[in-house]
């Protein structure tokens, strides 16, 4: 079964091919980024109208590079939300419209759901069940995995998101847009325990989250400072250690708590050589297995949502051709799926 993945839920237009034994066939990324700095961020509209341009071109040039003919296709995964509304839109109106044209299925994935299952595109993937760290721009989610489809939240961030709070931080500190890979960077020039930041709500019980208080002691931190090169670069570094920190204890907490030995990371933050480091570190120390997936399925991606449509297409679920874009979907809201064996993972076609 081919199946076609589209990603458009932010500023980067994904697409991907996957079956269901061959694996990942080919995949496709256009990055707004370019677009976006000059506005030091992400202006929605502009975001809607480049998926608009680029998504229908991305498809043919992976269809071409496969070798692969329309007809081939057998069901078609879109990132449904979370997300902005206007770029979910188009993904969604593309896929339904496809879908309906190619008489084929189409269904809506949750976004991070396609980070969770991301690890799952590697040689060897995790076997379950396992917890899942979810750090983006945009959320920070524990979660006790079992199954494909089958998800219980454990904590999330009460505010800030960590990779936001990456992103804040690298403006007070003058970086461009987008600030997270460009703080981790400064970060490396720093000077170790020159600044000492807080590890927030690890004094307390509880696998919940919150990174805005850490944003704040940065910026008071920086304040009283004389905002030198050095002083920037050793904020920089307190704030990233104190940010791989704080998830180690929330994920060493959560691999007590569930009584699980498999613990993955996935979403744009995970791509950070910090957090993965001090993770693993963690991992090793309590005798726990740790996964991420490779550097370009971090951020967002269509591989991942063609993977994990694939997984519930085989179990015969479907949807109507209306049109399904939610900008607020709480991963905890979806439904429980039918337990499905875990496909092999044969090596990914690079």
């Amino acid at each position: 079964m081919y199946i076609l993945g589209i990603e458009t839920s932010c500023d980067e237009t994904g697409v991907a091919i996957y079956h269901s034994k061959q694996g990942l066939i080919q995949h496709g990324l256009y990055s707004q980024i370019a677009m976006h700095n000059k506005y030091g961020g992400i202006v929605p509209e502009l975001a809607s109208r480049d998926h608009i341009r680029k998504l229908i071109p991305l498809i043919d040039e992976c269809l071409h590079k496969s070798h692969l003919n329309k007809s081939d296709i057998q069901g078609i995964a879109y990132t449904a939300g979370p997300g902005l509304i206007g770029a979910l839109l188009v993904g969604a109106a593309t896929a339904k419209s496809l879908a309906w044209t190619w008489g084929i299925p189409a269904i809506g994935i949750h976004h991070m759901e396609g980070h969770l299952l991301a690890p799952m595109l590697e040689e060897s993937p995790p076997d379950f069940p396992f917890v899942a760290l979810l750090v983006s721009g945009g959320h920070t989610l524990l979660v006790e995995v079992t199954d494909i489809g089958q998800y219980q939240l454990l904590g999330e961030s009460l505010d800030d998101a960590a990779g936001e709070a990456f992103d804040k931080v690298a403006k007070m500190l003058g970086l461009a847009y987008p600030g997270g890979p460009l703080l981790s960077k400064l970060a490396e020039q720093g000077q170790a325990g020159r600044f000492t930041f807080p590890r927030p709500m690890t004094d307390r019980p509880g696998l919940d989250f919150s990174f805005s208080g850490l944003k704040t002691f940065a910026m008071n931190t920086l304040s009283a400072s004389q905002k030198t090169p050095q002083d920037k670069a050793d904020i920089a570094r307190a704030f990233q250690q104190a940010t791989a920190e704080t998830l180690a204890i929330k994920c060493k907490r959560a691999l007590k708590q569930t009584g699980l030995k498999r613990l993955i990371v996935a979403g744009g933050v995970s791509a950070n050589t910090q957090i993965r480091q001090t993770l693993t570190k963690m991992a090793n120390k309590e005798g726990a297995e740790i996964f991420f997936p490779r550097p370009e399925f971090c951020t967002d991606n269509g591989a991942m949502i063609a993977y994990a449509g694939c997984q519930h297409l085989l179990t015969q679920q479907s949807e109507t051709l209306s049109i399904n874009a939610k900008p607020r979907w709480p991963i905890d809201e979806l439904y429980q799926t039918p337990k499905v064996n875990q496909l092999s993972s044969p090596a990914n076609k690079r």
